[in-house]
Order: structure tokens, then sequence, then C-alpha cells
């Protein structure tokens, strides 16, 4: 034998395992990625290594057994080496690329930490003989993993379908195809996707006689109630959706935001909401067209999520995301322009904030761009939203708005309408105010409170109401206090909400002319102490005395309701 023979024990004794025991294998540096994760388990075993772990963990293990010295691969001896022998070291392992020579001395000083005692030893009980020894190596063998590999499918395929029996969603067949790949099969590889699509097509055919298999859901419930016209028109249809498609996936975005295509009840609320853009959601073609559009969305955005948190793929997405960088302050800066100009509208705004970033040369169709562009958009939002809950304009106009619009359920149509009117110019409005307050010299009079109200009514304000003229100039009066012109006291007050009809003022009017005849002094001219010798007890006099107070109160409950 032509093999080395120096070096420690452990290291001699693999050596000889992985040329004389398991010849079959390629156990190259390179190849070991190559290895199935059922099969890792079984090599491990054949070393006498830990077998538990991800397929990661374990790839690490057998690397670190075969060709390094645990004596000499420690943490303590990382920092004499240089940053490519610790690039090549993390190439090996599967770990991250990016970052410095700390950084990635790290991420090797981790994976040392979390593999140590797990290789570079052999097991005491493979040290010396051991008769009494009842487990038995299994020598893995590689021409099985073709039919292994289908056995496998086959057989999680079979269970897939006996889990689902009324049907399974994209997200449930992505998990499946998750879970085969833990397994250890490639699912990126070709003949391998194709073997996965083979065995559902098989087991639906298997069946299709006695009871046919569920299909992957990928359409609203509403589909099949839809209608449907023909081809030329459905083509017509379809080519107008495409033409609106960034403004239906900017509606979509904000749609999935709160929800999801698996909740159906509101997801079909969302696309009957479309045909209020003109959208024809009717045709079952369309419908379904959509339908699948924001489910490609839904997991376009999962992904983006994924890709925000994780480290580059490739050199062009590290660049792009390097660009998009360079790009975040002037686009942070125009987004507050953006919003503005399309008056609140987020769906028109984030469509028209996506052609910023197009001319940017920002490249959306790659997750981690398009997903850190959304989220700039949301979190600019939400700030907005946060700062305005603290600025003292939209605080002031908060409080304006909660003026005019209490008690609006008992306005007629029209008053609430004027109430409509004036919300939406509730800045000229402010302007208004703030002109006669100016003028006033910092009062408030009637006659600077008759000049707001004959100015509304000549630009077709009808405020001179019983009810809308309180709130006016109580609104006004706020506004005034606000930016310091008259103080709180001075804000006219607004009359008490208590209405009354006039049966029900008739009838308090005699109910307080009936309690103030009880106070009036009887017509004999009995001193007090001739009143009180004549009661029996004492005690008769406290329940008068009690009684008037009642009498009082009542008056008061009377006096207040009318002084609101």
């Amino acid at each position: 034998m032509n093999y080395q023979k120096n070096g420690p024990v452990e290291i001699v004794r693999a050596r000889l395992i992985k040329n004389l025991v398991l010849t079959d294998w390629d156990l190259s540096k390179e190849n070991i990625k190559a290895i199935k994760n059922k099969h890792l388990g079984e090599i491990l075993g054949v070393f006498g290594l830990k077998k538990s772990g991800s397929i990661r963990e374990r790839r690490q293990r057998l690397y670190l057994h075969l060709y390094e010295d645990p004596k000499l691969l420690t943490a303590e001896n990382l920092d004499s080496m240089n940053k490519q022998e610790i690039h090549a070291l993390c190439k090996i392992l599967e770990l991250p690329l990016t970052g410095d020579k700390q950084t990635l001395l790290v991420r090797v000083a981790g994976v040392l930490a979390s593999q140590q005692g797990s290789w570079g030893k052999v097991k005491k009980s493979l040290k010396r003989k051991n008769d009494n020894a009842k487990a038995k190596i299994v020598i893995p063998n590689p021409a099985d993993d073709e039919e292994v590999s289908e056995t496998t499918i086959q057989a999680s395929v079979d269970r897939f379908i006996q889990e689902h029996p009324e049907g399974w969603s994209f997200e449930d067949e992505s998990e499946l195809r998750n879970n085969l790949a833990d397994d250890g099969l490639d699912i990126s590889r070709v003949e391998v996707s194709s073997t996965i699509d083979e065995a559902l097509r098989n087991v639906q055919d298997e069946n299709e006689v006695d009871e046919p298999i569920p299909q992957m859901n990928q359409s609203a419930p509403s589909i099949a109630g839809a209608v449907e016209i023909d081809s030329l028109e459905r083509e017509a249809a379809i080519l107008e959706v495409q033409s609106r498609m960034a403004e239906i996936e900017s509606a979509a975005r904000d749609f999935l935001t709160v929800s999801s295509t698996s909740n159906s009840q509101d997801f079909e609320a969302f696309i009957d909401s479309l045909s209020n853009h003109s959208i024809p959601v009717d045709i079952m073609s369309v419908r379904a067209y959509l339908t699948d559009v924001i489910m490609k969305l839904e997991f376009k955005i999962d992904s983006e999520k994924d890709a925000i948190n994780s480290m580059p793929n490739s050199w062009s997405e590290r660049e792009a995301i390097r660009q998009f960088e360079n790009a975040r302050a002037s686009l942070r800066d125009q987004l507050s322009n953006t919003i503005d100009l399309h008056e609140g509208d987020l769906v028109k705004a984030r469509m028209a904030f996506e052609e910023i970033a197009k001319s940017m040369g920002l490249d959306l169709r790659i997750p981690s761009i398009s997903g850190r562009i959304h989220a700039l958009f949301d979190l600019h939002v939400d700030l907005s939203e946060a700062e305005g809950l603290q600025d003292p304009n939209i605080a002031r106009r908060n409080r304006v708005l909660k003026i005019l619009h209490h008690g609006a359920v008992h306005l007629s149509p029209e008053e609430r309408r004027v109430i409509d009117r004036l919300e939406r110019n509730i800045t000229a409005f402010e302007q208004l105010v703030e002109t006669v307050m100016e003028s006033s010299e910092g009062t408030f009079s009637e006659a600077q409170q008759a000049l707001i109200v004959r100015f509304l009514e000549s630009r077709g304000y009808d405020v001179n109401t019983p009810d809308l003229r309180p709130k006016i100039l109580a609104s006004a009066g706020i506004i005034g206090a606000e930016l310091g012109y008259i103080s709180p006291a001075e804000i006219p007050k607004i009359a008490p909400g208590v209405t009354l009809s006039d049966n029900e003022v008739d009838s308090i009017i005699i109910e307080l002319k009936t309690l103030a005849n009880t106070f009036k002094p009887s017509k004999t001219n009995n001193t007090a102490e001739d009143l009180i010798a004549e009661d029996e007890e004492l005690s008769d006099a406290g329940e008068r005395l009690k009684s008037a107070k009642e009498k009082i109160d009542h008056i008061d409950d009377i006096l207040a309701r009318l002084r609101g």
C-alpha cells in the first residue's frame, strides 16, 4: 500500500477507511457536497462519527474528519492563517463568503466550536476488540442511490396525497419539495423535479376512475360562477389587464400587507373590488389570470422578505444592492413629493415610486432590490403617519373636525354636505380665520364672527343655520386660540346637545312653577317656634328639611340641563 502513514492515528484510520472500505465513493473535498443526506449518516457511521445534525453540519463534520488535523485546526490557530486560506475554508464549509478576514474567521471558529468533539476522534469501543459488540456497520452503496431516490419520492407523494384529501395549495406543494430536499434530494436538478411531477401525475392517473385526486387550489372560489365570452373578446380583456399590470400589482401589494390569498373570502372580495377600477373581473379568464398574478406576487413578496435578510447569492445581486444603497438617500428625498403629487393615493404613488427606481437604473426583477424598494416606501408611509400624529397643524385640524362632526347624525343631508365640503377645504378655512384674526388685532367679537359667516355664505357654504353656525364659530375660535390670536376663554361656546320640543319645555316650566309654589310662605302667621311645637317629634322637622333639599337638588338638575 502506498498510502501516507504519517499523522495521528485518527487521521491514518480515516485515510484507510476512505481508500479501502469506501472505495465506491468519491470523498474528495469538492464531491462531499454532492452526497445525499441519507448516505451521509451511513458514511459518518462507518467512520465512527456522530450522525445527527443538519445536512450542512454533517458535510462539515465529514470534511473536517477526512482532511483536517484536530490539533492544528483550532480557534487559536486561525489567526495565523491569511484571508485566502480562511476564505477557502468558508467555501468548503458552506459558509457566507462576504466580509473581511475577521468576519470570516469568526464564522469558521463558530463551526469548530459547534463541531468540537464530533470529529478527529476514534470511539473508545473501536479502539479495542469487542466480541460482545452487537452493532454491525452498514457500508452504503452509491449504486442504490437512484432507486432509493425514486422510492423516497413515490412514498412521500403518496403520504402527501393522503394528508390533503381536499386539495392542496401552492405553499403545501412547496413544503413537500422542501421536505424532499431535506432528505438529500437535489430538487433543483431537472430530472429530480420531473420525477416529483411524474409521481404526482401517476397517483392521479391510478385513482382517476374511482375518485379524482384533488388538484392544487390555484383559483378563487368565484371563478366557477364567472361569465365566459368568445376568444376574441377574452384576448382583448387580457391585453387590457396586462396594460394595467403595474396598477394591479400596486393594489395587490396593499392587499397582501394585511391579508393573503389563503383567505379565500377576503381574496375574492379584493378581486371584486377591482371592478371599481374598470377591470372586467366578471370574465372567467380575466379572473383566473388575476388570481394567478396575485398568487405569484405573494410568492415574490415572501422571496423579497427572505432576500432582504440574507446575503447576496451572486456578484450581480451584490452590485445591485450596492447601487441601491448609493441611491437610497435620493429615493428617500423623492418619496414625500411623490406621495404629495398623488394626493395620498398610495396605489398610484407606489407605481410612480417604482418608475423612479427604474429610472435610476435599479433592477426590480431582483427580489432583494424590489423588496428593499417597497420596504422603503412602506416605512416612509408609516413614519409619515407617526409624524402626523405629533404635528400641531394636524392635531389642530383633527380637533376642528371633531367639533364639526359632533352630533352630525342629527343634521340634515344639506348640512352634512356643507361639513364635508368644509373638511375638504380645511386649509382655506384656516387661512380665512387667520386673516380675520390679524385684522381684528386679537379680538373675536360678534363683528368678526359675522364676517366669517358672511364670507362663507358668499362662497356657497350655507352655514348660517342654528346647528351649523355655533360649530363654525367654535371651530374658528379653536383655530384662533391655537395660533395665539385669542385666549381659550374667548372661544365661542357651543349650545348644549339637549334638544327639547315645545311640549317638553312647557312641562319643565310647569314643574318649576310647582316647585316654586312649595316654597311660598303660608297665609297663616305661625312662627317657626309654633310649627316645631306642633310636630310630635323633632324627626319630622328633619324629614321636611331633607325633602326640601331634594327639591332644591331637583331644580339644580333641571337648570343644569338647560344650561348644557
